[in-house]
C-alpha cells in the first residue's frame, strides 16, 4: 500500500501564471490597505513626476503608500528588512504586485514625500469618520516621550563643543596641507583618515549644537535680568524688600550645565517615569472609541504648552472633516495644569476637566473625599475651581474615562506595535513619522471595525 499524501512537487510548473487574489484570504489587511489607498487622495505624491513619460521608470507613489501603510501597520519601519519582506512576505508582494523596490528606494520615497505622508493621517481621519468611528463628545489629550535615533551619551556641553569643532578644524586644516605637500596642490590623493571622512557632516551637527546652547544661554540671561527688573522695580514702588532668595546674577544663569545631541540636535534629555531618555515628546488627542484625532512631536519635555495648540488642531481637524458634532469635553492629566492654561478661552469653546495633581494623588483625593456638589466660591483660583469641579460627581465620571481612552492607544503603539524609538533622525522627520504611527493606528482601528464605507 502507498501513503495517501497531497503531492508536494517544487518543480511543477504551472500552466497558467498564479493570480494575486489567491495569494491571501480576502479579510487579509493587505487588501484592507490597497482598498483604502485607492479612498485617498494622493494627487500631491505625483506633482514631482513628469507627465511626459520622459525618464527612467519609477514606482507607482500609491504603491509606495500602500507599502509604507501596510510595513507600519504590521510594526516594521526598517527600509532593510520591509525590502527583505518583499522578498520573502506573501502580503508583501500582494501589496507591491510583486515588484521588488530596494531599501534605498523605500527610503527615499519615505524622505521626499514626508510633509505628504503627514497629511495622510486627515486622509485617513476622513475614512474614519465615514465610517462613523468618531465622536467627539469626550476626548482625551496626554503626551508619550519617544526615543529619538541617538544616544544619550552624546550630549555635550557649550566648551566641549567648542574644543571639539576647533579640534577637527585644526585637524582638517593640518591634513590638507600634509597632502598638498606630498599629492600636490591640483592632485587628489589617498582618502582622509576614518575619523575625519564625515568632516563636514560632523562639524555641521557640532555647529548646530553649539548655535542652539548659545542662543538657548542669551535667552535665559535675558530672561533673568528680566526678572531682577521686575524685582528692583517692585521694591521701588513699595518701599520694601522683596521676601526670598535674591536672584541669581544672568552671568551665573550663563554658566549653566545645558547640552546638546551631536548625533541628532533637534533631540532632547526626556525625563520618564524609567529615568532619562534622549528623545522627543509625542502628543496625541482620543476619542472615546481609542481613535486619534490630532497628533503632534514637541522638543517641550513638559506638556503644559500642548494644552490649546492640540485642541486648536483637534478643531481644524474637525472643520476640515465637516464634522456636525463638536467637542464637548477635554480631559487631560496634570501635566497640563496650569492657571494660565484654565484662565485661556479653549478652541471651540471645549470644556476643560484637568488633574490638578499626579495621578496617584488625584486617585486617592478623588477616593477619600466625598463628592462636593455645594455651590463653588468666586474668590478660587482657577486651578482651585478646576479642583473643586474634580471632586463633583460629574467630574469624577468623567475624568475616569481618560485612563482608558489615550493611554491604552500609547500602550497599543509603543508594545504592541514596537514604536518606542523614532528611526529617523530631526525634528520635522520625526514629525512626519509620528503622524504615519498615528494614521495607521487608526487605520487598524477602522479595519477591525469592519465598518470602512466601501466595504
Amino acid at each position: 500500500m502507498a501513503y495517501n499524501f497531497l503531492p508536494c512537487d517544487r518543480n511543477q510548473a504551472y500552466l497558467l501564471p498564479p493570480s494575486l487574489t489567491d495569494w491571501l484570504p480576502e479579510g487579509h489587511l493587505a487588501w484592507f490597505i490597497l482598498d483604502a489607498v485607492e479612498q485617498i487622495d494622493l494627487s500631491q505624491f505625483y506633482k514631482k513626476y513628469r507627465v511626459d513619460g520622459v525618464g527612467n521608470s519609477a514606482f507607482q507613489p500609491s504603491m509606495m503608500a500602500a507599502l509604507l501603510l501596510y510595513s507600519y501597520c504590521s510594526g516594521e519601519r526598517s527600509s532593510r528588512r520591509i525590502e527583505k519582506h518583499c522578498q520573502t512576505d506573501i502580503a508583501y508582494k500582494v501589496i507591491t504586485a510583486n515588484q521588488l523596490p530596494d531599501h534605498t528606494t523605500i527610503n527615499r520615497f519615505r524622505k521626499d514625500n514626508q510633509s505628504h505622508l503627514k497629511k495622510l493621517f486627515l486622509e485617513i481621519l476622513r475614512l474614519c469618520a465615514e465610517a462613523g468611528l468618531i465622536k467627539l463628545g469626550k476626548v482625551s489629550l496626554d503626551g508619550t516621550k519617544i526615543k529619538a535615533n541617538a544616544s544619550l551619551a552624546a550630549n555635550s556641553k557649550l566648551k566641549h563643543l567648542k574644543q571639539e569643532i576647533e579640534k577637527m578644524l585644526s585637524e582638517a586644516t593640518a591634513k590638507d596641507a600634509e597632502e598638498d605637500k606630498t599629492f600636490g596642490v591640483d592632485k587628489r590623493g589617498d582618502e582622509m583618515p576614518e575619523g575625519l571622512r564625515d568632516r563636514n557632516s560632523r562639524i555641521n551637527r557640532l555647529k548646530a549644537c553649539k548655535e542652539r546652547l548659545e542662543q538657548e544661554k542669551v535667552k535665559a540671561q535675558k530672561a533673568q535680568q528680566d526678572k531682577i527688573d521686575r524685582r528692583k522695580a517692585k521694591e521701588e514702588s513699595t518701599g520694601k524688600k522683596s521676601r526670598g532668595r535674591k536672584p541669581k546674577s544672568p552671568e551665573e544663569v550663563g554658566k549653566n550645565d545645558a547640552k546638546a545631541n551631536v548625533t541628532d540636535p533637534d533631540s532632547r534629555i526626556m525625563k520618564t517615569r524609567k529615568g532619562f531618555v534622549q528623545g522627543l515628546n509625542g502628543q496625541a488627542v482620543t476619542t472615546e472609541e481609542q481613535i486619534i484625532v490630532a497628533e503632534d512631536v514637541t522638543q517641550e519635555e513638559n506638556d503644559k504648552q500642548q494644552l490649546h495648540p492640540m485642541l486648536e488642531q483637534t478643531e481644524a481637524n474637525r472643520q476640515a472633516l465637516e464634522l456636525k458634532e463638536k467637542t464637548g469635553v477635554a480631559l487631560a492629566d496634570a501635566g497640563y495644569c496650569s492657571d494660565e492654561n484654565f484662565t485661556k478661552r479653549p478652541a471651540g469653546d471645549v470644556e476643560l476637566l484637568v488633574a490638578v495633581q499626579k495621578d496617584y494623588k488625584q486617585r486617592t483625593a478623588l477616593a477619600e473625599q466625598p463628592p462636593q456638589d455645594e455651590p463653588i466660591s468666586d474668590d478660587l483660583s482657577p486651578t482651585e475651581l478646576m479642583e473643586r469641579k474634580l471632586l463633583t460627581e460629574r467630574g469624577r465620571e468623567l475624568y475616569k474615562i481618560r485612563g482608558r481612552t489615550v493611554e491604552p492607544v500609547f500602550g497599543q503603539i509603543k508594545d504592541a506595535r514596537g514604536f518606542d524609538r523614532f528611526m529617523r533622525r530631526g525634528f520635522e522627520a520625526c514629525r512626519s513619522e509620528w503622524s504615519l504611527i498615528c494614521a495607521t493606528h487608526n487605520l487598524l482601528k477602522l479595519w477591525r471595525s469592519s465598518k470602512a464605507c466601501w466595504n
